[in-house]
């Protein structure tokens, strides 16, 4: 019997999610900026509780893994590491943006997605994903204009997901952009742990560190998709 813990600290968005073999069990969630220290080990407690196990039940614990806020990040990683080491149990560090995608597949399985995190003024972090999980470009550090995704969408639609949303319907305003109400949550983290459990893609313990904004390139837009 495989159980996963799951931590989503990437943004003001703070989730825990509990999976059995796959299925969720329990999710808990709540979205108030600064909330992750005080709150995480609440909610930790409160889906272990609802999911009917004890932390020495857990086969793994799973973390949302960036990009996203540096400090989100790094209590999501410090508190998974604690666990995982405490525990003895594997640590697996998940894409933050491939997460938000799965939610896009839910609606649309043949989608191509934008995941984006908002960054700055009309700067995003952004990764594009197609339909069977490729990854068509990687994640990196663009900034939004009229041209950006220009390429794709001169061919087919393109659906958007994730809290830059906003900021790039302001310049992004082709009807094939479609722009999805889709936000970073545990129980998408737990169900792309559970696959990476059963492949033992697990990460070093003591070395592991998310992927912080900071490390990341920024890049200007360009029309040829695969371009970086």
């Amino acid at each position: 019997m495989a159980l996963i813990l799951s931590l989503e600290t990437s943004t003001d968005i703070c989730s825990v999610a509990l999976h059995k073999e796959g299925v969720l069990l329990s999710e808990q969630t709540i979205q108030e900026e600064g909330a992750h220290s005080k709150m995480l080990p609440q909610l930790i407690e409160d889906v272990m509780k609802e999911g009917g196990y004890q932390l020495k039940d857990l086969s793994a614990v799973a973390v949302s893994g960036g990009p996203g806020s540096y400090t989100g990040l790094r209590i999501g990683a410090s508190t998974a590491k604690g666990l995982a080491f405490a525990l003895e149990i594997p640590l697996i560090s998940v894409d933050t943006l491939q997460a938000m995608a799965v939610q896009a597949w839910r609606q649309n399985p043949n989608a191509i997605v934008v995941s984006m995190l908002d960054a700055r003024r009309m700067e995003v972090f952004r990764e594009v994903f197609g339909p069977s999980g490729e990854v068509l470009e990687p994640i990196a550090a663009e900034i939004l204009d009229e041209n950006s995704f220009s390429s794709w969408i001169s061919r087919t639609e393109l659906f958007f997901v994730g809290n830059a949303n906003q900021k790039a319907k302001e310049v992004i305003t082709s009807s094939r952009a479609i722009f999805l109400d889709v936000f970073p949550n545990a129980s998408s983290v737990g169900e792309i742990a559970w696959g990476k459990y059963q492949k033992e893609d697990f990460e070093d313990v003591a070395y592991f560190t998310p992927n912080y904004l900071k490390e990341f390139r920024l890049l200007k837009s360009k029309k040829n998709p695969f371009a970086l």
